[in-house]
C-alpha cells in the first residue's frame, strides 16, 4: 500500500512568470526612458496600430501608422531631429481589461523655438496576447510647439 504523505506548500514564495498588461506597458516606458528600443519593440504586436497626434511636424496624412517598424522610422525616429532632451515623465499608469493609460508630460526643448516644454500626454494601449496592439496618443501639441 503506497504512504501518501501530506506536505504545505509556502504559495507566496511562487512568482508569477506572466506581467499583467500594466507591467508590460510600465516596463516599455523604462525601457523607452533607457533607450533600449529592442525591449520596446519587443513588446509591439507585428500588426501595431498607431495614432499620434495631427499636430507633430512630422505627422503625415491621419497620424495612423501600421506596424512596429512605420513607428520607429516615420516617428520616433524624427524626434531627436526636432526636440532635444526629449523624454517622458511619467505620473501614472492603470489599466483595466485590454487597456492601459498612462497619464503623464512629455518634457524637452524644440529645437526650432528654442523653448523648453512641459506638455500634458495621455497615452492609451490596447493589449493582445501579451502585446501591444494599438496606441493612441493625446498630448497638447501647442505646448511642444510654441
Amino acid at each position: 500500500m503506497p504512504v501518501i504523505v501530506p506536505y504545505i506548500v509556502d504559495l507566496s514564495s511562487l512568482k508569477c512568470m506572466v506581467m499583467t498588461n500594466v507591467e508590460l506597458v510600465k516596463q516599455g516606458y523604462s525601457n523607452f526612458a533607457s533607450g533600449n528600443m529592442e525591449a520596446v519593440l519587443a513588446t509591439w504586436d507585428p500588426e501595431l496600430e498607431w495614432h499620434e497626434c495631427k499636430g507633430f511636424p512630422y505627422v503625415e496624412g491621419d497620424g495612423i501608422y501600421k506596424g512596429p517598424e512605420a513607428v520607429l522610422t516615420q516617428v520616433l525616429a524624427k524626434i531627436p531631429e526636432l526636440f532635444d532632451g526629449f523624454n517622458i515623465e511619467v505620473n501614472e499608469i492603470f489599466g483595466a481589461d485590454d487597456k492601459v493609460v498612462m497619464q503623464g508630460y512629455y518634457c524637452g526643448t524644440n529645437r526650432a523655438t528654442g523653448n523648453s516644454f512641459k506638455a500634458n500626454a495621455t497615452h492609451v494601449w490596447t493589449i493582445k496576447g501579451g502585446k501591444s496592439i494599438r496606441f493612441f496618443q493625446a498630448v497638447d501639441t501647442a505646448t511642444i510647439l510654441a
